[in-house]
């Protein structure tokens, strides 16, 4: 691989959150690989508000390594944010993420930096085939990655595996917000980004601490991932989701009651019913089914054409990604 002098090669992004005991072996780990591979390198400690001596950890490693920085926010933000700050601090042509738990091998690296040099790949992540986790987190973890699948139509088996590579033009063109941090490759997918490949990945059972997150993750990812599908796919033209659905229930409240008002007419002038037995239209509980389609449709229309002043209205700067430019 025939790269620059000057050009650092790799940034290694790490959000923690109470990791004090693990930081010092992951950071020599890290070291140790990067010098034996002569690859040029950076370590992006972000602590996420710990609790315990995590920042005086990261302190006494930047004394030690002139390779690492440090960023400790104030409190505890969640990994999206760590990520997100993590990336605006990065200098290396490929950024490399990985968590500080011992639970991702930096020996992984140099292989997933080749992947993006060489292959050209604008996002590698990593597939922990033989996982070290109870089955009450890997069988949710499975459902989960095949409905992100479904959803996203990007063939990758692990979207939460923490070790993920990317060109430096993806980390610093996208943001990674809320707990988006699983859906980075959907991310960098609607941005344009589409060569994401996959690589299977070494996962070690965790050395220290325990884990940081619970079942709920897996109901908050859903969440997330309905949301993020809604954003991306209506953000910038809202009246395509709610003008479409507004228009549907419009139209069958609307049909419904000129259905009934024909009726009623056929039975009177045709049938010669007495207009007792025709009924009238405000004694069906149709009617008032037909009426709140309208209602419900019109509030729909007029959500989508507020949501496309708002986004009309919003700055369209720094949204398109630019390729190349001939002048």
């Amino acid at each position: 691989m025939q790269v620059s002098e000057k050009m650092l090669q790799i940034s290694v992004v790490v959000p923690l959150f109470d990791e004090a005991e693990s930081l010092p072996e992951l950071v020599a780990w890290i070291d140790r690989v990067m010098n034996a591979h002569h690859l040029s390198y950076e370590v992006i400690l972000v602590d996420d508000g710990s609790k315990d001596s995590s920042w005086q950890v990261i302190n006494a490693l930047k004394a030690e390594y002139p390779t690492v920085k440090g960023l400790r926010f104030k409190r505890n933000y969640g990994k999206s944010p760590a990520l997100n700050e993590g990336f605006k601090l990065a200098e290396g042509e490929v950024v490399i993420t990985m968590d500080a738990d011992l639970q991702d091998s930096p020996d992984e690296i140099p292989e997933l930096y080749r992947m993006i040099v060489e292959d050209k790949f604008d996002l590698v992540s990593g597939f922990k085939k033989k996982r070290f986790d109870p089955i009450s987190k890997t069988i949710p973890s499975k459902f989960f990655n095949w409905v992100t699948r479904k959803i996203s139509g990007i063939e990758l088996h692990d979207f939460n595996c923490g070790l993920k590579a990317y060109r430096k033009n993806v980390i610093k063109s996208i943001e990674v917000y809320g707990e988006m941090h699983r859906f980075i490759p959907f991310i960098a997918k609607e941005a344009g980004f589409l060569k994401i490949g996959e690589k299977v990945v070494q996962h070690q059972a965790r050395k220290y601490g325990h884990s940081k997150f619970g079942l709920n993750r897996f109901i908050n990812g859903f969440l997330d991932l309905l949301s993020l599908s809604f954003i991306l796919r209506f953000g910038r033209k809202p009246m395509h989701f709610f003008g479409l659905w507004g228009t549907v229930a419009f139209m069958l409240g609307f049909l419904q009651i000129i259905y009934m008002l024909l009726e009623k007419v056929y039975k009177i002038v045709i049938l010669n019913y007495p207009s007792v037995e025709a009924h009238n239209l405000t004694d069906r509980p149709l009617f008032y089914l037909s009426l709140t389609a309208l209602i419900i449709g019109m509030q729909l229309f007029l959500a989508g054409f507020l949501g496309e002043l708002i986004s009309r209205s919003a700055s369209d700067r720094n949204l398109y990604l630019v390729e190349d430019v001939v002048d």
